[in-house]
């Protein structure tokens, strides 16, 4: 592992991490010929920070690791070394509650399509900015509205890669349409998930309904963690497909991602779901995931 050379006061404006360097956020960069610039060659998570932690760590950094393996990519350094350096971004940033990003590409080398035979040293990066609680407040209290568009894509879902076009073009036609999430629909009619969430209804008997894992869409870890709360709670939970109309006339609908652990989904394409108001067992969801983060590791 490369020498940090951290000091002890941490300096004013914004830190990025950068292959063994703390460095000025505006001054932060990778090689021209990186690859997860030229070729998306690169894997990403999202950490939620509350009160200073860092939430669900654990079962992001086992999904980073499946991620590096499953497109045959070493990690950029062993798993306490990086536990040490994402806290110390934090510290730098004086982030209380907020996020902390970290990417790792398969490095900087000369521009091909194949795996290099001898790979370069994986690029390693992280930054860390506060969360918009106002906004979160606000979308928990007065639900969400969401669009749905179709599923276009790659195959491989599953994998937390930077490959994210198609999210962005759906979340833009989304928003765009007066939606805050799009939820995607694939060939056979049935809703994978969120542009950047997991999606999530409760139909009229109060069972949760998520879609079952599959290379289609993303192993989430709050997804998990709800399963699990969900689960101690005695709530029945049932993972399969389901269709955009079975999810407009469900008693209840939410999304899930390290953002929210249940934002309330009120609207469906214009079409309110249930009363078009936050539901009771959304609400109780979202505090059993915030008792379960409650015992976060500093």
């Amino acid at each position: 592992m490369t020498s940090h050379h951290w000091p002890h006061r941490a300096p004013s404006g914004r830190t990025a991490y950068v292959n063994g360097r703390f460095v000025p956020h505006g001054h932060a960069g990778v090689h021209i010929e990186d690859r997860g610039l030229q070729l998306g060659d690169a894997v990403y998570e999202v950490f939620l920070i509350r009160s200073g932690s860092l939430c669900d760590e654990p079962g992001h950094l086992d999904r980073l690791e499946r991620s590096v393996g499953e497109i045959e990519m070493a990690m950029p350094m062993g798993r306490a070394a990086l536990r040490l350096v994402m806290r110390e971004l934090v510290r730098r940033n004086r982030v209380r509650d907020g996020f902390l990003y970290l990417q790792v590409t398969r490095g900087a080398v000369k521009r091909d399509h194949p795996f290099p035979s001898a790979p370069p040293r994986p690029t390693l990066i992280m930054t860390a900015r506060p969360f918009d609680l106002a906004g979160a407040n606000t979308r928990a209290a007065e639900g969400i509205a969401v669009v749905t568009r179709p599923d276009a894509r790659w195959g491989r879902c599953d994998i937390k890669t930077t490959q994210l076009l198609a999210n962005a073009m759906a979340k833009t036609e989304a928003r765009r349409a007066g939606g805050y999430e799009a939820w995607l629909v694939d060939e056979e009619g049935f809703v994978t998930e969120g542009a950047s969430t997991t999606a999530w209804i409760v139909d009229a008997d109060g069972r949760v309904i998520t879609r079952a894992l599959s290379n289609a869409i993303l192993p989430g870890v709050t997804r998990r963690v709800i399963l699990e709360a969900a689960a101690e709670a005695q709530i029945p939970v049932v993972e399969r497909a389901f269709t955009p109309d079975e999810a407009k006339r469900a008693r209840e609908a939410f999304i899930s991602s390290a953002s929210g652990a249940a934002v309330p989904v009120v609207t469906i394409d214009g079409v309110a779901v249930g009363d078009g108001k936050p539901g009771p067992l959304t609400r109780r969801i979202a505090e059993l995931h915030a008792m379960k983060n409650a015992g976060a590791d500093p």
